[in-house]
């Protein structure tokens, strides 16, 4: 049993804190938490990355603790770090579905659902669309790299173990939240704008002439004008996504120096 004397104790401690941080985390972020992922997959992801910050984090192994109850601790501890934030990502993709949601509502598509494979619900079409779009842009874009990078800038602003709830870290994520709905009329604008004016259009031609069958017209019309202006569109996605991520790794810095007592 030679091979388990390559391994220090002290060495194992510490690669055990950076894995409980990382794992959590990881399967709090909407990229690498999605259900679409096998959990043996996920598991392997999260070991390979621990094993990869391992070498570049600097943490005491006096740190670990030793008892049920300081593990339960510090694992609810690094579930409020990895909850704050993956919901600052989570609440940037809802703007994107909002939007989807809305265009989709306009355009006649409300019963017209497919199954989402993340969470196992019911979303609407341009939902998904939406969303897709805005996550591979965000993955072009080297996001993911930010968070892997904010990921190992956190063990030194934030002890394992160590969360400290502060009320100006809760008003960032409520303006964060409101921003959310505010991006997504953004994203949308065209899109709404177009489908409001082409219901008022046959709205008046229904009412100057009723022997027109509306119906049947202004249906196909409006996913045509839909789909174009939501077509359009996807510029917006990239634009409002790069600019996101330019503030993004500073956001990230902020919400961990609150959490960690700053």
């Amino acid at each position: 049993m030679e091979i388990l004397n390559l391994i220090q104790p002290d060495e194992f401690k510490v690669f055990l804190l950076v894995l409980a941080r990382v794992s959590i985390v990881l399967f709090m972020l909407p990229i690498f938490g999605s259900t679409m992922f096998p959990v043996m997959v996920k598991a392997g992801l999260a070991m390979v990355i621990s094993m990869l910050m391992y070498s570049v984090v600097n943490l005491d192994p006096a740190l670990l603790p030793l008892t049920p109850l300081g593990t339960g601790l510090l694992l609810i501890s690094e579930a409020m770090i990895g909850l704050t934030l993956g919901l600052c990502v989570r609440l940037f993709f809802g703007s994107f579905q909002l939007a989807g949601q809305v265009i989709g509502f306009q355009m006649g598509f409300s019963m017209i659902n497919v199954v989402d494979p993340q969470s196992g619900a019911n979303v609407s079409i341009m939902e998904q669309l939406s969303y897709w779009v805005a996550l591979l842009v965000f993955l072009v874009l080297n996001g993911h790299h930010i968070m892997l990078l904010a990921l190992v800038d956190s063990f030194d602003l934030i002890q394992p173990g160590q969360f400290v709830f502060q009320r100006v870290m809760v008003d960032k994520v409520l303006f964060i939240g409101a921003q959310m709905w505010i991006l997504s009329i953004k994203i949308g604008a065209p899109a709404i704008a177009a489908l409001l004016c082409t219901s008022v259009a046959f709205g008046l031609t229904a009412k100057f002439s009723p022997q027109m069958n509306v119906m049947i017209v202004a249906f196909p019309l409006k996913i045509v004008v839909g789909l174009v202006l939501f077509g359009l569109s996807l510029e917006i996605i990239s634009i409002v996504t790069r600019a996101y991520l330019y503030e993004f790794k500073a956001l990230l810095l902020q919400l961990m120096f609150w959490i960690g007592g700053g």
